[in-house]
């Protein structure tokens, strides 16, 4: 679990890398493409002039700093988080410290609001909230695929700790397939193998335990071997 805690933070640090290198390019591309066509904008275009120029100040007035706001907030609870201060980093109940759960609230449609999502819900999770961290995980969404990985893989963890072992399953089965990363897959694969033989379901746990014997040997060890034969007689 703290190889795929450090994991949860590195690819934290890259959304948010990624989160200054989007704002970049899209004041970048706004300005070339002005650039590139003042000289054959006739005055027919005049309208479109005007919508272009309005969608360039929505986006560097209004939703730019609305970015960067909702980052700073994000990276004061991270920090937070990161000295061990967990109520002030899940936060909600102070504009002063807005923490993750505000951080969402007010920012909920930027990167870093959804990172806060996120976050929220593993902080509740560990505080043993588990619809409370189940109903932030959902609302999370990101173009990371390892992430959104990790986040059907710890819903699904709420749902077993909430006795819904059947939706866990589910969940757990959508981890291992969400990511093209392999230990990802290999870790969420039995989980869900595990998962379905607490459930007597041994067929499907056979097939979870098959698929880790065929494509994560490297990961593995040969437990599979060992997991496959006890779906013969659980």
């Amino acid at each position: 679990m703290a190889n795929q805690h450090n994991k949860n933070h590195e690819q934290e640090g890259k959304e948010t890398v990624e989160f200054f290198r989007d704002l970049d390019k899209e004041a970048l591309s706004i300005e070339s493409f002005l650039e590139k066509n003042a000289k054959t904008l006739s005055f027919g275009f005049g309208v479109l002039i005007v919508a272009v120029l309005g969608w360039f100040g929505y986006q560097q007035f209004i939703v730019a700093p609305k970015n960067e706001e909702a980052t700073k907030s994000y990276l004061a609870a991270q920090k937070n988080l990161a000295d061990g201060k967990e109520d002030l980093a899940l936060g909600g109940k102070s504009v002063a410290n807005p923490g993750f759960i505000g951080t969402y609230d007010e920012y909920s449609g930027t990167k870093a609001g959804k990172l806060s999502a996120y976050n929220a819900g593993l902080i509740e999770f560990k505080k043993g909230n588990y619809q409370k961290a189940y109903d932030l995980l959902d609302k999370f969404s990101s173009d990371n695929k390892v992430l959104v990985a990790l986040k059907f893989g710890a819903m699904a963890d709420c749902l077993s700790n909430l006795n819904k072992a059947d939706d866990a399953l589910a969940l757990a089965d959508k981890a291992s397939s969400a990511s093209d990363d392999a230990y990802t897959s290999y870790y969420f694969t039995k989980k869900a193998g595990m998962l379905a033989l607490a459930l007597k379901k041994n067929t499907d746990a056979k097939k979870y335990f098959a698929t880790i014997d065929e494509k994560y040997q490297d990961y593995d060890n040969g437990q599979s071997d060992a997991f496959i034969e006890m779906t013969k007689y659980y």
